[in-house]
């Protein structure tokens, strides 16, 4: 006889929407910035050892023609204490550092928090309604509750989840939630690609550290990816033509259409348009150097002409100076000499 597993289907729960608006009933979805994790990571290596998780604040935005998809751009830590019987957060210090990070970052806004234990329980649910409250918490949004469990020698295991109230007593109603998982994704831009790719290549390294590769070495890196990739591919295809490896039609789809978004060039003219680059590169950079020198010399001829300039001309007042004396001096003389003076 089959067993069958007995579950309760929840349907996403939908935030309170305003007076004569529908509430939208898309699924939301969440993506993670690598930034916010490795925030979220260096908060939970760094904990007390006999703290059993830590908890902090996601701040992202939300997409402008949906506003069911989130982006978690960054993170911060928030203090509490958490024993067997009550819970303590510190949300003067959240609220003053949300403050400080709005500023900084106007784009970004709340959007939840964070927790690195899977574990969801009432002191959950009552920080999961704190951060969805009205006024200060993400209200008439859900908040998004992110769940990052790292152990070593596991993988990181990373959960998104949204929350509804559950029919119980107003009494419990502030620490019982509904938590209900979403889709998430770590998405990177091509710009976070080397410095994942860098701290990647240090998880093998027994002192934890790597160097930075310059552009050259990690074209060269990604150029012996790619040809590896490409020796695998013709591998598994020769030994599927020589009945060695089991065809799969999956894969033979994906590498048809793969190879089709290939341009057909032929190699020669690849050479020419890189050396004609090459050529083109050259070209402007010396152009450049040319503009930089002429801007250099005329600079200096101009100065050098001020310079000049000045010394020319109080040398000319002082000759002129000396030509009036001698004029006066000449005057003088003449006019003595041309009076004639008679005595009786």
């Amino acid at each position: 006889m089959v067993e069958i597993d007995s579950s309760l289907h929840l349907a996403r729960p939908l935030g309170p929407a305003s007076v004569g608006l529908q509430a939208s009933t898309t699924p939301l979805t969440v993506q993670i910035q690598p930034q916010a994790l490795f925030s979220i990571l260096d908060h939970s290596s760094r904990r007390p050892p006999d703290q059993h998780r830590v908890i902090g604040t996601l701040l992202g935005t939300r997409s402008d023609s949906d506003d069911s998809s989130i982006t978690i751009h960054s993170s911060f830590a928030v203090g509490h204490t958490e024993t067997t019987d009550q819970v303590e957060v510190d949300m003067e210090y959240q609220k003053a550092m949300l403050q400080l990070h709005m500023r900084a970052n106007p784009k970004e806004v709340l959007v939840g928090w964070y927790a690195t234990s899977s574990e969801l329980n009432t002191f959950s649910a009552l920080i999961q309604n704190h951060y969805s409250s009205q006024g200060e918490g993400t209200y008439p949004f859900p908040a998004v509750h992110l769940t990052v469990e790292s152990k070593p020698g596991k993988d990181v295991e990373v959960r998104a989840y949204i929350s509804s109230a559950v029919g119980v007593t107003p009494e419990r109603a502030a620490d019982s939630a509904a938590f209900v998982p979403v889709p998430y994704s770590i998405n990177y831009s091509e710009a976070d690609r080397s410095g994942v790719e860098s701290l990647e290549s240090a998880k093998d390294v027994e002192s934890r550290t790597t160097g930075i590769m310059t552009d050259i070495e990690s074209l060269e890196k990604s150029l012996e990816d790619t040809l590896g990739m490409l020796d695998r591919v013709s591998k598994y295809v020769e030994g599927v033509i020589e009945e060695e490896e089991e065809p799969s039609t999956a894969l033979g789809q994906f590498l048809l259409n793969t190879l089709a978004l290939a341009p057909k060039v032929d190699p020669a003219d690849i050479e020419k348009d890189f050396n004609n680059h090459i050529q083109d590169v050259l070209t402007v950079s010396y152009l450049a150097n040319m503009v930089r020198t002429q801007m250099d010399l005329s600079n200096r001829l101009a100065t050098a002409q001020l310079t000049m300039g000045s010394g020319e001309g109080g040398n000319q007042q002082g000759g002129d100076k000396r030509q009036n004396n001698r004029e006066r001096g000449d005057r003088g003389p003449r006019q003595n000499r041309g009076e004639s003076v008679s005595v009786a």
